[in-house]
């Protein structure tokens, strides 16, 4: 947070010397704390090392200390002082309790707390995009996933992730490659990342999985991915279910994404998802009237485009860049476009064609406007090409809670 009371100072004060204790490896503190006094705010488990103490003892502990030290008084005015200069605040009596995994800037968390859940515990690897998750949550995530024990994280409804893009190999070959050869093939580093989140789900045994990635995953490596992952959960005691769904008609971007949704058996049945459709919206809408010329592109970079675009249109095969249809949704934004735009330029009248503006890029995958942005260009240009839709993620959301609980 930008902005911090005199108690929530205090608060963290008195809790970080315990906190010290309750740090997994390649984890700051700061993200220990912050779970800590969120769980408190929102009467949820706290994260918890169970060889030290059980997550109801410490929190009994943690409570006492801050009671004492006059930190916490009742917990409305503790979830004030804890959110209180946030914009995008959960609400303080929740109606689920989910986890973040692979968390990237929150886009994800945003759709399931404008659900009306709120989130129990993040992680996120990049160091970029823990600084824009901090400054928009107030959380400082947990950082590497395969470095934090299942046992320890908080108790959850849901659990949320959206692991990397190429998760198996059959040539790839890992310190886990056995975990890998029990499931019939061999996993690399990426490939692995999926198995921590089943580490997860087999020990939290959440009501619900919801797992999002790239549109092409129903067919990476002949389907034998996909399979693995289904299996995966169902074997594991789910109903599973996925859609492969079109953005276009919710935000000006033609983003086509794989949404897969398990129910637990014993909660209820196959998830169903809703019907997403409409026109297309078009890019002009989310443009922003007066823009920098910083965002035009120079001569040579235009020149480059133009003279690529025309040997790959002779091969019949390649990317080609012109400026965008505004008229029409944009292509996909993705991580790289700070490197040169080619996914979608701007077209100027009497220059260059424009980049987006970093507040383009927030409006083309639905952030809200309040949504801090990082300063720098090539970063916010990465948090959110790698990120989600937000409202497409609320939509699925509030069919979930309204289906399970």
């Amino acid at each position: 947070m930008n902005s911090k009371t005199s108690a929530l100072q205090q608060a963290e004060k008195l809790i970080r010397p315990l906190a010290l204790q309750h740090v997994p490896m390649g984890t700051d503190i700061e993200a220990v704390i912050d779970q800590w006094l969120h769980a408190v705010a929102t009467d949820s488990q706290l994260y918890c090392n169970p060889l030290l103490m059980k997550p109801e003892q410490l929190k009994e502990v943690v409570m006492a200390n801050l009671k004492e030290n006059g930190a916490f008084v009742t917990r409305e005015l503790f979830f004030n002082d804890v959110f209180g200069v946030l914009k995008l605040k959960p609400t303080p009596n929740p109606k689920f309790r989910f986890i973040d995994l692979f968390a990237g800037i929150g886009g994800v968390r945003l759709g399931f707390q404008q659900a009306g859940g709120t989130c129990v515990f993040s992680s996120e690897y990049d160091k970029g995009a823990q600084k824009t998750y901090k400054e928009n949550h107030g959380e400082f995530p947990f950082g590497d996933i395969t470095k934090i024990n299942e046992n320890e994280i908080p108790e959850h409804d849901v659990l949320l992730a959206g692991f990397p893009c190429q998760p198996f190999s059959h040539a790839g070959v890992s310190a886990r490659n056995a975990v890998g050869k029990k499931h019939g093939f061999l996993c690399d580093t990426q490939g692995t990342l999926f198995f921590d989140v089943m580490r997860v789900i087999n020990s939290k045994k959440p009501k619900v999985i919801f797992l999002e990635n790239v549109r092409n995953l129903e067919r990476h490596d002949n389907g034998n991915t996909f399979q693995t992952i289904k299996n995966e959960i169902e074997n594991s005691g789910y109903h599973f279910s996925y859609k492969v769904i079109d953005s276009s008609s919710i935000v000006p971007q033609k983003r086509v994404r794989c949404f897969m949704v398990g129910i637990r058996n014993d909660v209820g049945p196959k998830f169903e998802f809703p019907e997403i459709s409409g026109e297309p919206i078009p890019l002009k809408s989310i443009l922003e009237e007066k823009v920098d010329d910083i965002y035009t592109i120079s001569d040579k970079l235009w020149q480059g485009h133009i003279n690529r675009t025309a040997r790959n249109i002779d091969r019949g095969t390649g990317f080609t860049a012109h400026a965008a249809d505004i008229n029409k949704p944009s292509n996909t934004i993705v991580a790289r476009y700070g490197k040169d735009g080619k996914e979608c330029l701007i077209p100027q009248s009497g220059k260059n064609p424009r980049m987006l503006t970093k507040r383009e890029c927030a409006r083309l995958q639905g952030f809200p406007e309040e949504f801090k942005i990082p300063t720098a260009r090539t970063p916010a240009y990465k948090q959110f090409g790698n990120s989600v839709v937000v409202p497409v993620i609320s939509i699925l959301a509030s069919k979930i809670y309204k289906d399970v609980f």
